[in-house]
Order: C-alpha cells, then sequence, then structure tokens
C-alpha cells in the first residue's frame, strides 16, 4: 500500500492555520523577550545570586563557630552544673525526679514494639516513671497490637499507660498536649519524648535528667539521632549526610553560643514547667516542636544539646516518606517565622544577638532561603537560561559556591564525602 501522505491527512487549510498560529506564537515571543522576558529573568538571576551568598557566608561563619567551639569552649557538663543523681541510704528514691515518656505514635505497626520496649528498658526507679503511649492509630488492627504490647509490659510491673482519644485533632501537638493533661502525669516534672521508630539507651534519662534538675534556668536536654538505616539505600546516605551537619554544626553551634536551638521534635527531655510558661504545645503549624522551641526561648529558657547522647532511628527510606517529611519542614518554618517575626523582634527577654541569629541566620537564611534558592535557581532560573542564551550565570554562582557549601555539609559525616557529587547534583 501506497505511504499516505501527511497532506491526504490534514487538509492543507489546517496546516495553514497551524502555520500561522505558530508564526504568531513566534513573533509575540521575539517582541516580548527583550524587552520583558530578559530583564526579569535577570533580576531573577541576580536574587538567586544573591540568596546562594546568603547561604555561603551563613555555612562559612557556622563552620569558623564550630571550629572555635571545638577547641576553646567548654563541653556542656562542664559549662553547667552536673552531677549524677544516686538513690540516698534513708530518702531512697526521692534524689530522683517523677518523669514520663511520652511515645506519640499513628498506625506504626512497623517500629512500636522497639519503640515501647526501649522506653520501658529505661535506667530509672520504677516509682518515678510513667510511660505514656499516645496511640491516634486510625486502623484498629493496629490499635489492638499496641494496647496488648503495653498490657504485656504492663504485667511485668512497668507503669505505662494506653491512651488514645477520639479525634486527632492537633496531630501530634494535640497529642502531647492531651497527654500532659492526664491526672497520672501532675506530679511528673519533666517529659521525655520518643517518636514511634526512635529507640533510646536505658542510661539516657540518668544522663539528660542532670542537667535539668541542677540548672534551673534549662527547659531542654536534646540527644543526637542515630541513623540505624544510613546505608540502605543513596537516599538515606544523602539524608544522613545532611542531617548530621544539622546536629554536628548548627545544633552545635546554637547551643554553645546563644543556648538555643529548635526542638527536634524528638530524643529530647523538657521540663513541664518551662512548657506550660511558653504556652504549651501548639497546632497551628506543622513544626510544632520549633514553635515551642522559640516561645520558650522568648520566655528566656536555655536549651543544651548533647552531641554523646545518641538515640536510634530511621530515616524515610521511601521517595514518598521523604517527600512528605521534606514537605512539612519546609513549609512550617515559613509560616512560622511569618506568625512570630514581630513576637521575636518585641521581645524584652532576649538580648540582640541572639534575636539576629535567631531571626537572620535560623529562620531566614536556613528555614527559608536554603529552600527557596535550591528550587528557584536549579529548578526554575537555570533551565530558563539555557533557553534564552542572553541571560547568562556565572560559573562561580552554579558551580563554585554550591561545591564548597555540599562539601560543607558533609563535614558531620566524613564517610558521605562520597555522596556529595550526588547531593549537589
Amino acid at each position: 500500500m501506497a505511504e499516505i501522505s501527511a497532506k491526504t491527512l490534514i487538509p492543507e487549510t489546517f496546516q495553514g492555520t497551524r502555520l500561522d498560529i505558530a508564526g504568531q506564537i513566534g513573533l509575540v515571543w521575539e517582541l516580548v523577550k527583550a524587552p520583558l522576558i530578559v530583564p526579569l529573568l535577570r533580576v531573577a538571576v541576580y536574587i538567586c545570586l544573591t540568596m546562594s551568598l546568603m547561604l555561603f557566608v551563613e555555612r562559612l561563619y557556622m563552620g569558623i563557630v564550630i571550629i572555635l567551639v571545638k577547641i576553646f569552649w567548654k563541653k556542656p557538663d562542664k559549662r553547667y552544673k552536673w552531677e549524677p543523681l544516686r538513690e540516698d541510704l534513708e530518702s531512697g528514691n526521692s534524689n530522683f525526679p517523677h518523669v514520663v515518656v511520652q511515645i506519640p505514635m499513628y498506625n506504626e505497626k512497623e517500629v512500636y514494639k522497639l519503640s515501647i520496649g526501649a522506653a520501658c528498658g529505661l535506667s530509672w526507679p520504677a516509682d518515678r516513671l510513667v510511660i505514656q503511649v499516645l496511640d491516634d492509630s486510625t486502623d484498629p488492627a493496629i490499635k489492638n497490637l499496641v494496647e496488648t504490647e503495653c498490657q504485656r509490659w504492663a504485667a511485668k510491673g512497668i507503669n505505662i499507660r494506653y491512651q488514645i482519644r477520639e479525634n486527632r485533632v492537633g496531630y501530634k501537638a494535640g497529642a502531647l498536649r492531651e497527654g500532659l493533661k492526664r491526672s497520672y502525669v501532675k506530679h511528673c516534672e519533666y517529659v521525655a519524648i520518643f517518636d514511634a521508630d526512635f529507640q533510646p539507651e536505658p542510661d539516657y534519662l540518668k544522663r539528660a535528667i542532670p542537667f535539668l534538675v541542677h540548672n534551673s534556668d534549662i527547659a531542654l536536654v536534646q540527644g543526637r539521632w542515630r541513623f540505624v538505616n544510613a546505608d540502605e539505600c543513596l537516599m538515606t546516605r544523602m539524608q544522613e549526610m545532611s542531617l548530621d551537619y544539622h546536629f554536628t554544626v548548627e545544633q552545635e553551634v546554637g547551643s554553645a553560643t546563644h543556648a538555643f536551638f529548635g526542638f527536634n521534635g524528638t530524643a529530647g527531655v523538657w521540663r513541664i514547667a518551662a512548657i506550660n510558661e511558653a504556652g504549651g504545645w501548639k497546632d497551628r503549624t506543622t513544626v510544632e516542636d520549633m514553635d515551642l522551641a522559640v516561645r520558650a526561648s522568648l520566655k528566656g529558657w536555655k536549651f543544651v544539646y548533647l552531641g554523646d547522647l545518641q538515640v536510634k532511628s530511621e530515616l524515610p527510606s521511601t521517595f514518598k516518606a521523604f517527600r512528605f517529611q521534606q514537605h512539612r519542614w519546609s513549609c512550617g518554618p515559613a509560616n512560622l517565622f511569618r506568625k512570630m517575626v514581630m513576637e521575636i523582634v518585641r521581645n524584652k527577654k532576649v538580648r540582640f544577638w541572639k534575636k539576629v541569629y535567631v531571626i537572620y541566620s535560623f529562620f531566614l537564611v536556613r528555614k527559608i532561603v536554603a529552600h527557596m534558592v535550591t528550587f528557584c535557581l536549579y529548578c526554575v532560573v537555570l533551565p530558563l537560561t539555557i533557553l534564552i542564551p542572553e541571560v547568562e550565570i556565572p560559573i562561580w554562582g552554579i558551580v563554585y559556591i554550591p561545591s564548597i557549601i555540599t562539601t560543607l555539609n558533609a563535614v558531620g559525616t566524613p564517610r558521605s564525602h562520597f555522596s556529595s557529587l550526588h547531593h549537589l547534583m
């Protein structure tokens, strides 16, 4: 059969119309490109380069400060009073304060046994410890499994309580808030929080609580996450590199210089009085942990980060879980900054340089600029400059600065330097 030509299938009049439309679009593009598109794209390039420089300077500053902290600063147990808590022969366990351990859960079928077992294994006087499992699961089968596990530990003499709610109002913040309202925790002075995939070591409380007992101005003791599945895939290795920088540099510098950093939502011990003074848990953003930390800091409370107090945890190993986590971590801080920036500026209890650190370094650069420049420069502006060759991006803006930033990010995980290229890409 003879080949059927395009003219047989498409009428000549339609072909002419199509060519006319394409020509008109091309003409319009040429008319608006030079006077409008090119100048706007140049402005976008300048903005992105400015944000890149802000991020570069902040990373460089943090790198210098962490070196000074490691060389000249005292360790937390030297900066603050720290003495181990011991049993008294006469008063027994009265030297140990009452502590509640909260484990918020939501359909955690894979890890609920590990987290509950680790919490029940904490070395602390049994009459001074309450384990509170806050189960917001929507799957009845999983609820039954978690409740059965709690009953199993209760049969062994552990003071463990299984709590559910009629609804999930406030999500995690709502569950933690409701948990502290229970009558059996009213006498507790401190609350340790561990997400369902976190497993603290038995001596966790004995190492963290003394900072709170002996220093009345400390509200939070934060431990470091240790990732048990970091080598599972390339995505988990790159996450490990990014989060290790967060702990090794950002948390360490904030704790040493300003006694402030963002609470990570887990693996930390709070003074309940500080939570109450700051206004309690609020669900106005997706970063309830950071929200509480900022409000407590504005009340004058101090935070301590312990890099050697490590808690086992797992990294998201699927793209769906990773995407959900990153969406929460990128959108929540920007929303919180919008709500609190003026409250920070007007605060009288916080010194000027701490305000600068919180507003500029903690919020603006790390939580907003870092995410914006990654998306705008590499996903929007750079592809457009390929389509519009009249606009160029200097090589230092797309190669040198990102390479240095990525190298500095790998400081916390020396074995992950080989992943820097993947992280950069």
